[in-house]
């Protein structure tokens, strides 16, 4: 059934005119992410990066776009619009990814330390944004509607960026044998698309900005508060498990690339087995969670995603490891969609910036050190079925365990919800409970 965008919010024209505008924005901002997240590291192996550097490319730009939320609030707060801050920021988002195409034509000698620059500053100016327009859309829309608005948004979104994914294998499939011509191309379209969706975001209307001083409250303040804090306890076990992750996140590529061998369309139909997957579950997600709350659903996907990382340790064959994705697609949309509805659920309006930054602060500095950490354990780690990627793809695992059984527990929901059985909740996602007849 078509959802009409302005049926969500119930609001005003504005309103209204302003989620089609994000709407617009997205569909474009979509088609560059297809474009370019998934073609980072693969264009890095083209310019000849030793694994270590890697390891950096992913962590640095968690770490300076951390670093920079954590002013997102205090420069939005002085700049009184949220809009301008966030077009000023992706237009220098925009400006920083135009010399990462040329790199192998202006850059050469230092090829890699020029994508690693150039790629840190694009990523940081598109994070910094981030929070303040999460803050932006919370204003457009209910808090009983969100979940299943960015499901139904997100759903369409991932069939956009699983075409954009698709078509850029099918570029560098083309261009097999002059590669850094075939990334030339698929990252000018990816720049094209951002250049439009930015036009798109300069249309939306920013609500007014409250200000309350007794919202105020520092970095320190927050860290203070952990223990005691719920809204904390979620941002220490999101953080954990994005350390955990991206300990060998960044190394997937490699493994597929490298070692097994895996030509560009064989490593791209396993990319898109995630987004596909996400098309068909992240609004059933959604319109769950809006009755069973978002912390029921972050349990149950916390531990599938645990249980990924063992999963690639048992089979090479692209068949298998199509399925492995299709699993990792079902618990990251679930995952994903419901870490910021919680936080919708869980702060005040007037504190929802500064959280947010907060928030993604703690997890980018948790994928930066995890990114490090899997850059130098890789190549000091010992042989593990064949592949030292493969021992830290475990420890990886291991890890994730241990913090989804210490941390997800101790978080409790923040709002009143329908009580339901995890079982009833898979069978509710996945459609086949009719079919099994369970109670």
């Amino acid at each position: 059934m078509a959802q009409n965008l302005s049926h969500p919010a119930r609001c005003t024209g504005k309103i209204r005119n302003s989620l089609k505008m994000s709407f617009l924005d997205g569909i474009f901002a979509s088609c560059m992410l297809g474009m370019t997240s998934d073609y980072i590291t693969p264009y890095a192996l083209a310019l000849k990066a030793r694994v270590f550097q890697i390891g950096i490319l992913n962590a640095l730009p968690n770490l300076i776009g951390s670093l920079a939320q954590l002013k997102s609030a205090d420069i939005t707060e002085k700049a009184g619009s949220r809009k301008k801050v966030i077009n000023i920021a992706i237009f220098l988002h925009l400006v920083m990814g135009l010399p990462i195409i040329f790199i192998p034509y202006l850059f050469k000698g230092f090829e890699v330390t020029a994508l690693i620059i150039f790629v840190t500053l694009f990523a940081a100016f598109n994070a910094f944004a981030g929070p303040i327009w999460l803050s932006l859309m919370s204003d457009h829309l209910p808090c009983t509607r969100r979940g299943s608005y960015f499901g139904w948004r997100n759903k369409i979104f991932g069939m956009i960026i699983t075409a954009s994914v698709f078509l850029s294998g099918f570029i560098l499939h083309i261009f097999k044998n002059n590669i850094l011509r075939g990334f030339l191309i698929i990252f000018s379209i990816a720049l094209t698309c951002r250049f439009i969706s930015w036009c798109f975001l300069t249309r939306m209307y920013d609500p007014p900005l409250k200000i309350k001083k007794e919202s105020y409250f520092t970095f320190l303040d927050f860290i203070r508060r952990a223990r005691e804090s719920n809204f904390a306890k979620f941002v220490i076990f999101v953080a954990a498990l994005n350390f955990s992750v991206n300990l060998a996140a960044p190394f997937f590529s490699v493994y597929m690339l490298r070692d097994l061998k895996f030509n560009y369309m064989t490593y791209t139909v396993l990319v898109i087995a995630v987004a596909v997957t996400s098309i068909f579950t992240i609004d059933r997600w959604g319109r769950n969670a809006d009755r069973i709350g978002n912390m029921k659903v972050l349990k149950v996907t916390s531990l599938f995603i645990a249980a990924i990382p063992f999963l690639w340790l048992l089979n090479t064959h692209p068949l298998y490891l199509f399925l492995v994705q299709v699993i990792a697609g079902f618990a990251w949309s679930g995952f994903n969609l419901c870490s910021i509805n919680f936080i919708y659920d869980a702060v005040t309006p007037e504190k929802r910036t500064r959280c947010i930054s907060y928030f993604t602060a703690f997890t980018g500095s948790a994928l930066c050190l995890g990114s490090l950490s899997g850059g130098y354990l890789v190549n000091h780690l010992p042989v593990f079925f064949g592949y030292k990627i493969l021992t830290l793809i475990f420890i990886s695992g291991a890890l994730r365990l241990i913090v989804v059984s210490v941390f997800s527990r101790r978080i409790k929901e923040v709002r009143p919800v329908e009580q339901i059985t995890t079982k009833d909740l898979f069978y509710r996602v996945v459609g086949i409970k009719p079919v099994l007849g369970a109670q």
